[in-house]
């Protein structure tokens, strides 16, 4: 944590320094705004520039890729953006020493002047700022599946002891069972009905009393 945020500070003041750099003097007192960014690939001439079309439209642009590495907290894309900036600013050192015949460093004002050291210095921030970024952890960027996979819910209720199973039986027969008699009286056991026809008198509950000695 600690190295992404010195790592995102120092990218920042490199992106920083690389945008400021063509308000000032880059050759001979000119500005590095007043190149145009054709002039890197066709070369350098004297037409000036207006600022969205000069060498600070690839800064700009190596800026916003920083901002989008730090959110992100990827070192590499910081890295691209320090390449960008130091791509760009060779491509003119090397643009403008074929313009010039050579290139020199003056205290009189001739030559390279600070605009071209800050670029090369916002580069180099924005390199060195990728180097101490430790990036995203593991766990990080794989987000949610660092997460143990959750238990599936049971509709079932926890109870103890374990209930048994509703289901058939094993005792129960697959023939229906007779219904009871809801007649609760005198002669209720009557004869069955396979000898209603033949019995002369149907079978009734008597009670024979107590037992006498003697009598029938």
């Amino acid at each position: 944590m600690i190295r992404n945020v010195i790592g995102s500070v120092l990218a920042l003041l490199g992106a920083a320094g690389a945008v400021q750099s063509p308000f000032r003097s880059w050759y001979d007192d000119r500005l590095g705004r007043d190149y145009r960014i054709q002039d890197l690939f066709g070369g350098i001439s004297d037409a000036s520039s207006a600022v969205m079309s000069s060498i600070l439209l690839p800064f700009l642009f190596a800026a916003l890729v920083t901002l989008v590495g730090i959110v992100l907290r990827s070192r590499w894309i910081v890295a691209v953006a320090g390449l960008v900036v130091l791509g760009f600013t060779v491509l003119w050192m090397v643009r403008q020493g074929q313009e010039a015949g050579s290139l020199s460093v003056g205290g009189d004002g001739a030559g390279l002047r600070y605009g071209v050291a800050q670029a090369l210095a916002g580069g180099v921030l924005l390199l060195l700022g990728a180097l101490v970024m430790s990036g995203r952890t593991r766990s990080a960027r794989r987000g949610r599946s660092a997460e143990p996979y959750p238990v599936p819910a049971d509709d079932r209720p926890d109870t103890w002891p374990p209930t048994q199973e509703p289901g058939p039986s094993s005792h129960t027969s697959s023939t229906p069972e007779p219904e009871p008699d809801p007649y609760t009286g005198p002669g209720r056991h009557r004869a069955p009905a396979s000898d209603e026809d033949t019995a002369e008198f149907p079978a009734q509950d008597e009670d024979p009393g107590p037992y006498r000695p003697g009598h029938p």
